[in-house]
């Protein structure tokens, strides 16, 4: 059980999708709340959606 855990278990190749999502997310809640304009929103935006592209495609080549 303990192995499972520390190895990540089903979440164990996703953690750049998650990252990427949770990264989102915040921007836009910081946007939301007030601690941040437009264009930071939009620069997280970017920023992390090229990160899961970036990885999406280390993972096709590799195969």
């Amino acid at each position: 059980m303990m192995d499972k855990i520390i190895r990540g278990g089903f979440l164990r190749d996703r953690r750049t999708h998650v990252m990427s999502a949770v990264g989102i997310l915040s921007a836009v809640a910081a946007y939301m709340v007030g601690d941040s304009d437009i264009f930071a929103m939009l620069q997280a935006i970017f920023t992390m959606g090229g990160i899961y592209f970036l990885h999406k495609t280390n993972k096709t080549k590799g195969k």
